[in-house]
């Protein structure tokens, strides 16, 4: 049977948007948690000071429950509703592909884009900055009433990113979900997906 190319590339792309939950369990592997559920590890770390740096890191092959008995016994239940909250805070923090499109056609969004200069100027989203040392001190000036939507390949570092300024008094930022990745699936697919070796 032949798939067009233009066909395998939706596929793909279904496949990859239907594949992205997981339920956060006691028995769930620390790898496959923090894939699927990349602010898992900002969260732990806040939270119980869990994988923030080699003392109290974690092995991918641990389970959610070895972590908890290992770091004074914390009852996996409380762990596991913490990581549930912080989830849906997350979720909060994130717009979809569409309703990032829809602002961008109204004139009412500001895209920056986390990615290397490098990535950024093989692809990037019409409009868009990139994020320097120079703009990481303006962005607290900018108009707040204006959203700012962060964009990454996948986006977990714009997670990252998003959580980081909201921390920091910007109120109106939201992370791209799935990233310039998605946008290509879902909104342009004239834009190049990739991969980084």
């Amino acid at each position: 049977m032949f798939v067009s190319d233009a066909l395998w590339a939706y596929i793909s792309c279904m496949s990859e948007v239907a594949s992205a939950a997981v339920t956060i369990a006691a028995e769930t592997p620390m790898q496959e948690l923090v894939s699927q559920f990349p602010g898992a590890q900002r969260a732990l770390f806040r939270g119980y000071h869990i994988g923030g740096c080699s003392s109290c890191g974690f092995r991918p092959e641990e389970t959610l429950a070895e972590v908890c008995e290992r770091n004074g016994g914390l009852v996996v239940a409380e762990v596991v509703a913490f990581l549930n909250r912080a989830r849906e805070a997350d979720e909060q923090m994130e717009i979809s592909p569409s309703q990032a499109n829809a602002l961008l056609q109204a004139g009412g969004v500001t895209f920056v884009d986390i990615r290397s200069r490098e990535e950024f100027q093989a692809v990037q989203i019409a409009g868009s900055v990139l994020f320097t040392e120079e703009l990481m001190h303006e962005l607290p000036g900018w108009d707040r009433s204006k959203p700012i939507v962060f964009v990454c390949h996948h986006g977990v570092r714009s997670m990252d990113a998003a959580a980081y300024f909201a921390g920091h008094g910007l109120e109106n930022v939201r992370s791209l979900r799935g990233g310039i990745d998605a946008w290509s699936c879902e909104i342009d697919p004239s834009l190049p997906r990739y991969e980084l070796e």
